[in-house]
C-alpha cells in the first residue's frame, strides 16, 4: 500500500475479553489480562506498519456499573501494566490519557499524570488511552469550558466553531481519526469518539480482543485502503 493509505490514526475498541474467558470456562478478569497483553502488542504492531496513532478504548464511563470485582481487576491491571506504558514511553511513544481519571485510585492518577507529562515532548508515536472516557461526556467537557471562555469575555459566541470545539477534545494534539477498529462481533460506537468519528471508516471484526492478531490489524487497514474517502464530495 502507498503511504496515503495507510491510516494516520487509529481508535481500537478492545471488546471480547469477558466472553473470550468465558468460552474457556475462566474468570473474567482473566480475559482482561490476556486483553492487555494484545495492547501491548498492538502499539508495535501499529509502529511497523507506519501508522503515527492509536488510542485504545480501556475504561468507558459505563464500566463502573460492572461487579465491584471486576473493576478493581481491572484497576490492578491498570497498576501492572503502568511499566510496560513506561517502556513505550522510553521508546519515544507520547502517552495521551482520554478521560475523566479523578474516579481513579490516587496511585494510578498520579502515574498516569507522570506519564503525560514525560513524555509530552515524544513525537515518534502516540497512544491514546481512554480511562473513565466517554464520547458524550468529552463534549459536555468542551462546552463548558467554552462558556467560560466566553462568561469571562475571551471569546464572543460567534466565534465558536468546528476548530474551537475540537482545541478542547482529549485528541486536539492528535491526527485526524481516520479508522475505528471493533472486534467482537459487536456494530456500535459504544460512546467511543462521537466527535472525531464523523468522518472515519468503521470495521467490525468477529474476532474478540485477546485473539486479535497482527494479521487482523493488516486485514483492517487494507479495508480502509480499499475505500472511497470523499468526505462529503463526489
Amino acid at each position: 500500500m502507498e503511504k496515503n493509505q495507510i491510516p494516520a490514526h487509529i481508535g481500537f475498541i478492545m471488546d471480547g475479553n469477558g466472553r473470550w474467558a468465558k468460552k474457556r470456562l475462566m474468570p473474567r478478569n482473566y480475559g482482561h489480562s490476556k486483553g492487555a497483553d494484545v495492547f501491548k502488542k498492538c502499539i508495535d504492531w501499529c509502529k511497523e506498519l507506519g501508522i503515527r496513532c492509536a488510542t485504545f478504548y480501556a475504561f468507558s464511563t459505563e464500566n463502573w456499573s460492572r461487579p465491584d470485582d471486576e473493576i478493581q481487576g481491572i484497576m490492578n491491571l491498570l497498576r501492572r501494566y503502568i511499566k510496560d506504558i513506561r517502556d513505550t514511553v522510553e521508546k519515544e511513544n507520547r502517552i495521551i490519557i482520554l478521560g475523566d481519571i479523578s474516579r481513579l485510585d490516587e496511585d494510578i492518577r498520579n502515574d498516569l499524570i507522570d506519564l503525560q507529562e514525560i513524555s509530552k515532548n515524544n513525537t515518534r508515536f502516540i497512544v491514546g488511552i481512554a480511562l473513565n472516557y466517554g464520547g458524550r461526556p468529552e463534549l459536555v467537557r468542551a462546552v463548558k469550558q467554552i462558556s467560560q471562555d466566553c462568561v469571562s469575555g475571551k471569546i464572543s459566541p460567534d466565534d465558536i466553531s468546528e476548530e474551537l470545539v475540537e482545541k478542547h477534545l482529549y485528541t486536539s494534539e492528535m491526527p485526524p481519526l481516520d479508522l475505528i477498529i471493533r472486534p467482537s462481533g459487536e456494530k456500535r460506537l459504544s460512546n467511543f469518539l462521537i466527535w472525531q468519528a464523523a468522518y472515519a471508516e468503521f470495521v467490525f471484526m468477529d474476532v474478540l480482543w485477546p485473539d486479535f492478531s497482527k494479521k487482523d490489524l493488516e486485514y483492517a487497514i487494507a479495508e480502509y485502503a480499499g475505500r472511497n474517502r470523499r468526505f462529503g464530495g463526489i
